[in-house]
């Protein structure tokens, strides 16, 4: 349904990778191998944490409903701006309308997040969901797009405290409810959340065939391996990155995340752990 890539480490310009990578988002969102949907040209979304403190940790949004690769917009804002971490995200609609407000990346307070996939017939358990939401958050949700739903029934299961177990919970209560529905493989999906310092990616899907996530290897490994490759000097030690897609064709340089894994990013580097596990 979508792509979407997330960065940690030393502030950069977005536009490094969201534009500039051989096989970049933007180059994605024409042109995406290992996606479902070849095209997503249906909107994009732009979420970035500023490098100084003046927001107070809470992240700045820019989305459209312009195609990513048409809009001079997107170009102006992440070569103008530095972020230390950042969202961005393509999309190819699967049944909600093209608007803005069903654009990611969604945002609560100085959470930001993000979803590839869908809840599958979200329609027949659509009521039941979004009746769960806290009537507190209730009113934040803008948009028609089951992920914004997910979104709000993890804020309403704790994932201000807890991330990895108010994810589980929300995963558990779309598979509880829509297979009362009659649904066989009620979720289907990688993750992204971030509170502006940690960052946790889940794959994951009630199928066990969940859309594609990777994520960089060391830099410094990297740079060991490939002396001659010039870019890698634009990042820092702690930079990285978490993909639907590889962004280059360099041997290596990414490293899938397994299935039914949340794969936890912070100064320290990554962290494996199941997701969902039986």
């Amino acid at each position: 349904m979508c792509r979407w890539l997330a960065y940690s480490g030393e502030p950069i310009q977005p536009s490094t990778l969201i534009l500039d990578a051989q096989h970049s988002l933007v180059a994605q969102s024409l042109n995406s191998p290992l996606g479902a949907e070849t095209v997503n040209g249906d909107g994009f979304g732009f979420g970035w944490y500023p490098r100084d403190d003046r927001t107070r940790g809470i992240p700045a949004l820019f989305h459209s409903i312009e195609p990513a690769w048409h809009d001079e917009n997107l170009r102006e804002i992440t070569q103008a701006v530095e972020s230390p971490l950042f969202f961005a995200h393509v999309r190819a609609a699967g049944g909600p309308p093209i608007q803005q407000t069903n654009c990611h990346p969604f945002r609560h307070e100085n959470w930001m997040f993000m979803h590839n996939g869908f809840l599958s017939d979200f329609i027949k358990y659509k009521r039941d969901l979004t009746f769960a939401v806290d009537p507190s958050l209730y009113p934040a949700i803008h948009g028609t797009t089951d992920s914004e739903v997910l979104f709000h029934l993890a804020l309403t299961l704790g994932l201000q405290d807890d991330p990895i177990g108010a994810m589980a919970k929300a995963v558990r209560m779309v598979e509880s409810v829509g297979r009362e529905k009659g649904v066989t493989f009620p979720m289907q999906g990688t993750l992204a959340v971030s509170d502006g310092r940690t960052l946790w990616t889940f794959r994951y899907s009630s199928q066990g065939q969940t859309r594609s996530l990777f994520h960089s290897a060391e830099i410094s490994a990297l740079r060991e391996l490939y002396p001659d490759a010039e870019r890698l000097n634009l990042f820092g030690d702690r930079a990285r990155v978490v993909v639907s897609e590889p962004l280059n064709n360099l041997p290596g340089a990414f490293i899938e995340v397994p299935e039914a894994t949340v794969a936890i990013l912070d100064e320290s580097g990554y962290e494996y752990q199941p997701f969902m596990a039986a």
